[in-house]
């Protein structure tokens, strides 16, 4: 099995920009490393702050009040 995930290196330690699914804690694995090329979103710093849970939430928040928006009223 492989995955492709973004990450970062920081302090001596590669750290996922997202979750890793279906390893088990000290599990060998082979990393190969590319350099990105691309320019990090000024969103991905907030990566975790929030947990599953509390972004489920907002996502039904947002849903809810976007179809009260009357596109007739703009």
């Amino acid at each position: 099995m492989s995955q492709t995930i973004a990450a970062v290196y920081k302090s001596g330690h590669f750290i996922p920009l997202m979750p890793v699914y279906d390893f088990k804690d000290n599990q060998p694995v082979e990393l190969r490393i590319k350099l990105s090329q691309k320019k990090e979103h000024p969103l991905m710093r907030f990566v975790g702050i929030i947990n599953d849970e509390e972004a489920t939430e907002l996502t039904n928040i947002i849903e809810e009040e976007f179809e009260k928006v009357n596109f007739d009223e703009w």
